[in-house]
C-alpha cells in the first residue's frame, strides 16, 4: 500500500503524459498511448491513478466507444480503492481490453523512473 507522495520526477512524467495526450489531438491513438502510460505510472498513488481512468473515461466518450466507456466508469470507481489497498495489477494498461487485473510489463524508461518510488 502506498501512501507516501507521489516522488516528484514520477509525478512530472505523469503530468507530462497526461500532457501529451492533451497535444495530441485529434490523433487518438496516440493520446491512448499517452493516457496508456500516465496510468502505469499512477498505479500506486490513488488520485492519480483515479484521474488516468478519468482522461480514459473522457477519450472514450470522445471516440463513441461504449464498452471502453463503460469498462472506465467500472475502474474510476475501484481504482482509488485498488490503490490504498495495494491491489493494482502492475504495468497495466487501464484500457478495458487489457483486462481489469491483468498484469503487463512495465515499458523499460516508466520501470526505471518508478525503481525509486
Amino acid at each position: 500500500m502506498t501512501r507516501i507522495p507521489m516522488p516528484p520526477p514520477v509525478r512530472a512524467a505523469f503530468e507530462a503524459e497526461l500532457a501529451r495526450a492533451g497535444a495530441a489531438a485529434p490523433d487518438t491513438e496516440a493520446m491512448w498511448t499517452a493516457l496508456e502510460r500516465a496510468h502505469v505510472l499512477s498505479q500506486n498513488w490513488a488520485w492519480p491513478h483515479t484521474r488516468a481512468h478519468w482522461h480514459m473515461f473522457r477519450l472514450a466518450v470522445r471516440c463513441r466507444d461504449r464498452k471502453e466507456t463503460a469498462g472506465q466508469v467500472l475502474r474510476m470507481l475501484v481504482a482509488g480503492p485498488g490503490s490504498l489497498a495495494g491491489r493494482v495489477p502492475q504495468g497495466n494498461s487501464g484500457r478495458t481490453r487489457a483486462g481489469l487485473l491483468t498484469p503487463m510489463p512495465v515499458p523499460d524508461d516508466l520501470r526505471a523512473l518508478l525503481g525509486g518510488a
